[in-house]
């Protein structure tokens, strides 16, 4: 996607400027700017006013244009007529509803890159901040500087398919700090919601994938997480009772038993309560780490898969896989695929996946699902690399709701080019009448 995300020069995608951007000619640019004008007609009638469908146009065509400097006041400086004050007005507290324009982006989304056998993939991304009036914002560890740091947390879901990939939805983390009496002057400063509840983040990406199943548009037949999400039981639980299937990396620490083991409740002795706690009972063998399932396989149950091909050749690995018992607090929970994945070399590391998919799910197809996570790090790179994803300035709740919201809509145009150009099935639709 590189070649597609150097968008043009400034004014190229509304018309002015003198030199195409790609080596593309005048032509082409031209043709861009009118596809960009036609994407944003299909969300023309989201926005109430005749203002918000025009600033929201003249944000995604500063998202798009090659300046480094992708904040309000950067975006309305590189764009024709653009206006500082109505820009940020609109981003920051413009009464336009960014969850039914993310509906409206998930029907393209499946438009263009659904897929039966697709996957919706949750991450969480962090943007590191100075002060402490950003909505959300706190010390907390930071992905971007890879440390404890100042910074908002997002938690996000992609989708990813044999077309290729993008962001589908996203939420701000609002920490447990934030919700005590002494935090809420800071939640009127930010326009926080009142009565907005405090979710942890695994809480957060599993509304937004209920949100998925409920509107029913994209296809998906897995979840992928990394262990932010995987470690969180009461999340893996909400997939299982949903019939969803995921493949989550967890912790070595993990604990499973290698057969299922008996339970019980304890006889009542006479005195107080009788006891209605189910227990493991006697005399059942215990819970066993996962890494320590792994030292104690033989070498032949081990073998190199093919993972993915990387841009510098074919990334391979040694699999293992053990079906178990997976541990809910405490007790038995569900059969489990357990998949162990090591790194070839002198000094190998081991990643470890739990899996509700079916016992008769082919191994290769695991595999493959391991390698299928990468994608949401790209929609990451690529958002904040090219499309201002990190740029912000705003504070607000809703204005950082609005502005990941059309950074989003911005990287799926260009998937959207991106795949016209390698003849795939995304096209243009006509202007509206």
């Amino acid at each position: 996607m590189s070649a597609i995300a150097q968008p043009a020069r400034p004014g190229a995608l509304d018309g002015a400027g003198d030199a195409p951007p790609w080596n593309l000619s005048e032509e082409q640019v031209a043709r861009l700017a009118r596809e960009l004008v036609v994407y944003h007609r299909q969300f023309r009638g989201l926005f109430y006013r005749k203002e918000q469908r025009r600033w929201a146009l003249k944000y995604l065509q500063g998202l798009l244009l090659p300046e480094r400097n992708k904040s309000v006041e950067g975006i309305a400086l590189a764009v024709k007529d653009g206006n500082v004050r109505n820009l940020q007005q609109f981003i920051g507290v413009g009464a336009w509803d960014d969850r039914a324009v993310l509906r409206k982006h998930a029907e393209l989304v499946a438009e263009s890159l659904g897929e039966r056998g697709g996957a919706l993939i949750v991450d969480g991304s962090e943007f590191p901040k100075k002060g402490r009036h950003s909505a959300g914002v706190m010390r907390q560890y930071c992905g971007a500087t890879g440390k404890i740091d100042n910074c908002q947390a997002g938690v996000f879901v992609a989708y990813a398919s044999a077309r290729g990939h993008t962001l589908l939805d996203r939420r701000l983390y609002l920490p447990q700090e934030w919700f005590a009496q002494e935090a809420r002057p800071r939640w009127n400063r930010c326009d926080i919601p009142q009565g907005t509840p405090f979710r942890t983040k695994p809480q957060l990406a599993w509304e937004m994938i209920e949100q998925v199943v409920a509107q029913g548009v994209v296809p998906f037949s897995w979840v992928l997480c990394d262990e932010a999400f995987g470690d969180n039981p009461q999340f893996l639980g909400r997939l299982e009772a949903a019939q969803i299937t995921y493949l989550a990396e967890v912790a070595v620490s993990t604990r499973v038993w290698l057969k299922r083991p008996l339970t019980r409740i304890a006889p009542w002795k006479g005195n107080g309560r009788p006891p209605t706690r189910e227990r493991i009972a006697p005399g059942q063998a215990p819970s066993i780490r996962v890494d320590e399932l792994a030292a104690q396989l033989p070498r032949s149950a081990w073998r190199t898969h093919l993972v993915k091909e990387g841009e510098k050749g074919p990334i391979r690995a040694q699999f293992a896989f053990v079906r178990a018992v997976a541990v809910r607090n405490r007790l038995p929970g569900p059969e489990v695929w357990v998949m162990l994945r090591r790194t070839l070399g002198e000094s190998p590391e081991l990643k470890v996946y739990l899996s509700n998919a079916p016992a008769d799910t082919p191994r290769r197809e695991l595999v493959r699902m391991s390698g299928m996570r990468w994608p949401v790090e790209t929609c990451f790179e690529e958002a904040k690399g090219n499309l201002g994803m990190a740029s912000y300035q705003t504070r607000s709740w809703p204005g950082w709701h609005h502005h990941l919201t059309l950074v989003m809509l911005a990287h799926h145009f260009l998937v959207r080019l991106k795949l016209r150009q390698k003849g795939g099935r995304s096209h243009s639709p006509r202007p509206a009448c």
